[in-house]
């Protein structure tokens, strides 16, 4: 009978959780490992707030299953990992601090991991990195804190990370993939360790063209959405429909236009030309138009409050001193992560003008001074309100209830073309 793959997923957040219990749907026995003890153990017990789901099951019930089963449980010692498994994915991500990615907990994570690696393991990088990562900083570390040569003793590979969040599972099995390997072995062992989930292509090329490709891919999402946004700005002087307009464009089947909203967020894309730049500016290579995007993108939440200031003068009201309700913290629609959600901006740029500012998004459940438990709550007296990210309450929202809670002449301001066009002889509705 062929045993099962043994794999350590290290690193239990947006990406590892789902792709741990990927893993352990296709029958592999895996064990996750993060340093944050409250994680490991709100995950033993079978809790998540994860908002991913696959056939007909959330995670979190996907997660009881595989604890009941076996094939799951997680841990924060690497030394239980080390004593089970002989794989290991490492999720572990790299936080931008004013504009500077800090490798730092991943080079924690590849010292620690380096102490119980055995020879014959391998080690797969998925976290988006610097260009040139791999090699010149995790192999260095491993081969240091184990005495193992990389690519002889112990095998090292990278795979770029593609899914989007809501779409996990899927992604994890269908999503085409990309591989690099220290050397042929390791490329091959790397391969056959994605083929235990993934039922899609898988292509090998140069451990620094993958990690390069990576960033590349989310870079060019992040020019589209800065590209898409001076459009909407022509658009709005213009007087015509943004949402139109790209839909009318989009009829090419060259053209491939994302929609405008309140800015660019999530862990990836906003991060991806700092991942980029160290290695640019270490090869002297300048990235104007990649950093004239970025800036771009940036500048949107300060657009937004000017453009409330201008409706609210119409509506004869000042915004200062106004309340303004803010619907959707998360980073993008349906989900809960507001990891560098735009939308964080905007409040601060909103306080910063001396608005009242209350918000709900019943999925982030992160608390914030100024959020609020209820629709009620947060709209009650509100003079405006600012809809920045869609959740399925906000879908289903009755907007006449939410009008009448109102304070007089109220603006409506609607990021993400989704209140109802028969509102707009109602009160004023402001799009982008």
């Amino acid at each position: 009978m062929t045993q099962p793959v043994r794999v350590a997923v290290v690193g239990l957040g947006f990406v590892g959780l789902p792709l741990a219990l990927t893993y352990a749907l296709k029958g592999a026995h895996v064990v996750g490992v993060d340093v944050v003890p409250h994680v490991v153990d709100e995950i033993n017990k079978g809790h998540s707030h994860h908002l991913e789901s696959y056939q007909g099951k959330t995670l979190a019930e996907i997660l009881r299953e595989q604890i009941a089963a076996g094939r799951f449980r997680a841990t924060t010692s690497y030394e239980e990992a080390a004593a089970e498994v002989t794989n290991y994915i490492v999720t572990v991500g790299l936080p931008v601090f004013n504009g500077d990615p800090d490798l730092g907990p991943l080079k924690n994570c590849a010292e620690t991991l380096g102490k119980v690696l055995k020879k014959g393991d391998s080690v797969m990088i998925r976290s988006t990195v610097v260009p040139g990562t791999t090699e010149e900083v995790i192999k260095p570390i491993l081969e240091e804190a184990s005495g193992l040569q990389a690519g002889t003793d112990f095998y090292l590979t990278y795979c770029s990370e593609r899914i989007a969040e809501g779409r996990a599972f899927e992604e994890f099995i269908h999503m085409p993939l990309v591989l690099g390997g220290i050397n042929p072995e390791s490329a091959e062992k790397g391969k056959q360790l994605l083929s235990v989930i993934s039922e899609t292509e898988i292509t090998i090329s140069d451990i620094r063209v993958i990690e390069t490709a990576k960033v590349i891919e989310n870079i060019q999402r992040d020019v589209n959405i800065a590209m898409v946004q001076e459009f909407a700005r022509f658009a709005e002087s213009f007087g015509i429909d943004t949402f139109e307009l790209i839909r009318i464009a989009n009829t090419h089947k060259r053209v491939n236009l994302l929609t405008p909203g309140p800015g660019v967020g999530g862990f990836c894309l906003p991060n991806a030309l700092y991942y980029l730049q160290p290695k640019a500016r270490e090869l002297g290579v300048p990235l104007p138009l990649l950093q004239l995007a970025r800036t771009t993108n940036d500048s949107v939440p300060g657009v937004l409050v000017d453009m409330l200031d201008k409706a609210l003068q119409n509506a004869g009201k000042t915004l200062a001193g106004s309340r303004v309700t803010v619907f959707g913290l998360a980073m993008k629609d349906f989900s809960n992560d507001d990891r560098v959600s735009p939308v964080h901006d905007l409040i601060a740029a909103l306080k910063a003008k001396g608005v009242d500012v209350r918000s709900y998004d019943p999925a982030v459940p992160n608390r914030y001074d100024h959020k609020k438990e209820t629709v009620e709550e947060a709209v009650r007296g509100a003079d405006a309100i600012m809809l920045t990210a869609i959740q399925k309450e906000f879908a289903e929202l009755d907007w006449d209830k939410v009008i009448s809670l109102m304070s007089s002449s109220p603006v409506l301001f609607d990021t993400k073309n989704r209140i109802p066009r028969s509102l707009d002889e109602q009160v004023t509705v402001v799009r982008i």
